[in-house]
């Protein structure tokens, strides 16, 4: 381990390594909850998604481990996942085939576009504030799913929506969830989230909420993949939408990714003397196998979670953390009983605080340039009021260039900017 991970020349050991990653698999487990969950809302088999959430996590961290020799763990991506159900199955139409299929040709145009040192020109076209308030919306539009779905919020008679009845049932366990993890992060203990969810699974119990696996905790085997494994629909890869839902896909995960590279890259001191990030195109080749290998397992796209800091503030500074949380997530396939049985208002606690945390980036838009803020302002804003990730998009895209064309700024402008605003307004009017 010490030859192939290089430990003393980045200045830690193995116990070091594996605790941090410990550390990094406790703050995201989460996601072995949330994502079956969420893709069960559109009709892809809870069990065999759970099994290719797990598989697909650990894929993506081994060639991160192994071949980049980087800190950061790799699993189906928030934000992503909710634009795979909510948007593309239940607001398009569309099968969830059909949006397994749109992530895996993700993948593979990640695997091309990485190759020739392509992803890093796109995403230099996009407007910075933009691209902040993508994040911020995402958090939102997270946050507004986890409250729905537990019922804290619903639907009301003349006006769109109002609190739920919050003194009982799911509204009531998801608030006392909320409260007791932000309580966890407040105090800063570790695996916060993770804790936060099994023990509003657990106080869900007596409340009649959770219920209990009929076979008891653990299982011979894990959830088959049958259900969800090589489950592709070609026969739209040509349309309209298929681009719409593709440029999606590509632009949410390229910045997610890009960004908690450098994000924790920075935070760590990892960066060499230049500001690059050592290995980069091997991370970023991680994650495009990841999302191709976790579309073909049958899950929506895999992503470099900024979850990672929490190993990396623990010491982890090599190949070796990852390579821990990837065991872990292997591992995590056996105890899928534990992970399935968690109801919806115990995940609201960890959907309204990731939430939180893909806000931050608000702190850096200029909103003094009200040319650059407005668009920005639009962009997060849209996203949980039409609850659409890809509206919300098109709405900053468009009114950026609108706006700057208006304003006489025209050398802001990047010629990809405009013409990925032309496609959305083309979008909107073919409908």
């Amino acid at each position: 381990m010490e030859n192939f991970f290089k430990l003393k020349q980045h200045g830690t050991n193995v116990k070091t390594e594996i605790l941090a990653g410990i550390t990094t698999f406790m703050t995201m487990a989460y996601i072995l909850m949330v994502n079956p969950g969420t893709l069960a809302i559109a009709g892809m088999d809870i069990g065999g998604v759970f099994t290719a959430t797990a598989l697909a996590a650990c894929v993506g961290t081994l060639v991160m481990a192994l071949y980049a020799n980087l800190p950061f763990a790799l699993a189906p991506g928030m934000g992503l996942n909710a634009f795979f159900a909510f948007t593309v199955v239940l607001t398009m139409g569309y099968s969830w085939q059909f949006a397994l299929t749109a992530v895996f040709l993700e993948g593979i145009i990640f695997i091309i576009l990485t190759f020739f040192n392509i992803r890093e020109a796109i995403i230099n076209c996009i407007p910075q504030n933009i691209k902040k308030a993508i994040s911020v919306g995402i958090g939102l539009f997270i946050a507004f799913i986890g409250l729905s779905n537990a019922g804290v919020v619903v639907q009301g008679d003349g006006i769109p929506l109002h609190l739920g009845t919050l003194t009982e049932g799911t509204a009531l366990l998801a608030i006392i969830g909320i409260l007791l993890t932000g309580l966890l992060l407040v105090l800063k203990v570790k695996g916060a989230l993770f804790i936060g969810i099994l023990a509003t699974t657990i106080i869900g119990i007596p409340m009649g909420i959770t219920t209990l696996p009929a076979d008891g905790v653990f299982m011979k085997m894990p959830p088959s993949l049958a259900p969800v494994f090589f489950k592709f629909d070609f026969a739209n890869i040509f349309s309209l939408d298929m681009l719409y839902v593709l440029f999606v896909f590509l632009f949410v995960d390229m910045f997610d990714t890009v960004g908690t590279l450098v994000g924790v890259s920075t935070k760590a001191g990892m960066l060499d003397k230049d500001g690059n990030i050592p290995n980069v195109k091997r991370a970023l080749f991680a994650d495009a196998i990841g999302t191709t290998v976790g579309a073909v397992l049958g899950t929506s796209t895999v992503t470099t979670y900024v979850e990672s800091a929490s190993g990396v503030a623990d010491g982890g500074r090599t190949g070796l953390t990852s390579f821990t949380v990837a065991i872990l997530f292997l591992a995590s396939l056996f105890f899928a009983p534990i992970f399935v049985m968690v109801p919806a208002a115990a995940t609201a606690s960890a959907l309204v605080l990731v939430g939180l945390f893909m806000m931050s980036p608000i702190k850096e838009i200029d909103f003094e340039d009200f040319s650059e803020a407005i668009p920005a302002f639009l962009t997060f804003l849209t996203m949980p009021l039409a609850y659409s990730i890809a509206d919300g998009i098109a709405v900053g895209m468009i009114s950026y260039v609108v706006i700057k064309i208006l304003s006489g700024k025209f050398k802001d402008i990047k010629l990809l900017s405009f013409i990925v605003a032309v496609l959305f307004v083309v979008k909107f009017i073919v409908g």
